[in-house]
């Protein structure tokens, strides 16, 4: 393709592109289709010869577009919104246009630095403190744009990790660090995204997850108890991770509480995800949302759920960006500059080397929309979901399940006075099947105080009352059918019989996947420890496992079951390869492929001529000041 040719499939892109947003409505929200779909269609190798554009377009619209599922569609109603307006597609085209490799400042300085301006426009917009900018007068902040907001917990953690070890070795220096490793443990709420415990399983740390309130807010008290407790068996406290916005219900973490709490412990990092709900902050009316932001040393939003941008556009802010990139720097000579010194160098604040020119699209929101529309954009999805809700408490057969305060509307199905939960949780379960299942809206569920409950989020950027009113009457419909259909007992027996029949398929089927599966954050599961690590041919350990007190070989790993709590448990990162040493991975089940399961264990560990750690205010000498940056990182 050159040049001239270029200009005519560039233009007739963007009418396919047009023609395919003003359409949505005419096609089905989700596709009817079975994995493979797309192997059979396609042929099994590359063509050698090249092909016309016509008859790759042609496959798009054929072949491609049945499997697609439309989440601009006006009734898709699943996960939260993915944005792309206008503005954004063509900053994401001129970007591709470009085609620079922002890695550095020298790299493409303009890359960098538009980048480092919007991260402090979208600051001062949502209200950050002004440690968090950049180019404020004395400020070490600064942010940053990565490609999720699982890479913004993960790059955050790792600081985190890093300045964790790096003052336990000042204070211990003949411990090993694999040991000062062992002994990290970061705090979530169970109303965390997965994204967390993910992260804490690639840093190799223990997370210990904590029970959210009613209301599922983390609550300072919680965290307190859990960490002093901690701290009692020798672990040490490196990172908290807070959410304002979760994911299965749109709950707030209580900061105010959670920050001094954090401060009273040396050197744990704070981390506030906002992934969903930062956009809101716009708005001064949600502002108050960020109450307790000043103890935090990172925050997180996702302009692409809620501010129209297109994925990938997450923003990372840090208080002291030298704890950041002194985790994360790699220099070797032929990415070194004259300038590298005095400038942001952005191959630092992350885990990839390559970086696009994702600012581009955020300069073109932020210019094209301006902050006030951008904020009647956030206030009339708002608006809609309040609508949402007073529709769904004028029926007395459901009732809200969350405190609406954004976008997302939480709610099910009563049941009957002589049902079970767990019969509830079966109808609500056979109600969204079966609106999934005719493609007339789509939505997915959530576990909310441990009850099956359907989240209905406003997504549509061109949503309007009647696209709300549509949604509720198929909804309301598919619940007349369910609840005064003939046979009703027989056919949720059936339905029971099936799921059961059918596990493994539902697992691994897109369009009826949880977004929050109830068995995942469920204490119960898997209470046994993990076993001892034990090399290939040795024998197995003995029944009886060490205690505290009994002498132990140098180095050994000791476990030793702890009570279960009801409020908390311990994600353990190791036991996943513990019980998978000996076995095929294709013979482990789904659900250990998929994520560790949670362990309640507390390990203690001994190094040759070095004993258990002290605990807090008990260690020789002073610890460095909190979060002050070494001269080395600098």
């Amino acid at each position: 393709m050159d040049v001239e040719e270029f200009r005519v499939r560039g233009k007739e892109m963007v009418d396919y592109i047009c023609t395919y947003m003003t359409t949505l409505r005419t096609r089905r929200v989700t596709p009817s289709v079975e994995p493979g779909y797309l192997r059979a269609a396609l042929p099994a190798e590359a063509p050698h010869l090249p092909e016309a554009w016509d008859d790759v377009m042609m496959d798009v619209e054929n072949k491609i577009m049945p499997g697609v599922t439309h989440w601009q569609h006006p009734r898709f109603h699943a996960y939260f919104p993915s944005g792309n307006a206008y503005p954004s597609i063509l900053g994401d085209m001129l970007s591709a246009g470009i085609g620079c490799i922002g890695f550095s400042w020298a790299a493409s300085p303009a890359c960098t630095e538009l980048e480092i301006i919007m991260l402090d426009w979208m600051g001062k917009a949502i209200g950050l403190p002004p440690a968090f900018l950049a180019l404020e007068e004395g400020s070490n902040g600064g942010g940053v744009i990565e490609g999720s907001a699982s890479e913004c917990v993960l790059v955050s953690m790792l600081a985190a990790r890093a300045a964790g070890i790096k003052r336990l070795k000042h204070q211990f220096p003949t411990v090993d660090e694999g040991l000062l490793l062992s002994k990290l443990i970061a705090y979530c709420s169970k109303e965390a995204h997965s994204c967390v415990e993910k992260a804490a399983m690639i840093c190799f740390v223990k997370m210990r997850i904590l029970q959210p309130d009613e209301h599922g807010s983390l609550r300072g008290e919680t965290l307190k108890e859990a960490m002093e407790e901690d701290e009692e068996a020798g672990l040490v406290p490196f990172f908290v991770a807070t959410t304002l916005g979760t994911t299965s219900c749109c709950s707030f973490d209580n900061l105010p509480e959670i920050g001094p709490i954090v401060r009273k412990f040396p050197s744990v990092w704070l981390h506030v995800d906002a992934a969903y709900a930062g956009s809101a902050f716009l708005c001064p009316e949600h502002k108050y949302h960020l109450a307790g932001i000043e103890y935090a040393d990172s925050f997180n939003t996702n302009p692409n759920k809620l501010m129209l941008t297109s994925f990938d556009c997450s923003l990372l802010w840090v208080t002291n960006r030298y704890l950041l990139t002194s985790a994360l720097v790699v220099d070797p000579l032929y990415l070194q500059h004259c300038y590298d010194h005095t400038a942001i160098d952005y191959r630092h604040w992350g885990v990839p080397l390559s970086r696009r020119f994702r600012s581009l699209k955020l300069w073109f929101m932020l210019r094209s929309y301006g902050i006030s529309g951008l904020q009647k954009y956030i206030r009339r999805h708002c608006e809609l979901a309040k609508y949402f809700e007073k529709l769904v408490k004028k029926d007395e057969r459901f009732e809200v399940c969350n405190q609406v305060k954004l976008g997302l509307v939480c709610f099910r199905l009563v049941g009957g006075l002589d049902e079970t939960p767990e019969q509830i949780d079966e109808l609500n379960k056979k109600l969204l099947t079966n609106i999934n299942a005719s493609g007339k809206i789509h939505m997915v569920p959530a576990s909310v105080r441990d009850h099956f409950v359907i989240r209905f989020c406003v997504v549509h950027q061109q949503a309007t009352r009647e696209d709300i009113e549509i949604a509720w009457d198929i909804i309301s419909d598919f619940a007349t059918e369910l609840l005064e259909g003939p046979d009703k007992e027989r056919d949720l027996n059936e339905e029971r019989a099936r799921r059961n029949r059918a596990a493994l398929a539902h697992k691994r089927s897109f369009f009826v996947r949880m977004v929050s599966d109830p068995k995942i954050y469920n204490p119960a599961i898997n209470k046994t420890p993990p076993p001892v690590p034990t090399t290939p041919g040795s024998p197995p350990p003995a029944a009886a496992p060490a205690t505290p007190d009994t002498p132990s070989d140098a180095g050994s790993v000791q476990l030793v079951p702890s009570t279960p709590k009801q409020s908390s448990w311990i994600s353990w990162p190791l036991a996943f390869f513990f019980q998978s040493v000996d076995h095929d991975a294709n013979d482990l089940p789904l659900s250990m492929l998929s994520r560790f399961r949670h362990l309640d264990t507390m390990v203690r560990l001994k190094s040759p001529g070095a004993g258990a750690l002290p605990r807090r205010g008990s260690s020789p000498g002073a610890s460095p000041a909190r979060r002050a940056p070494s001269p080395a990182t600098q």
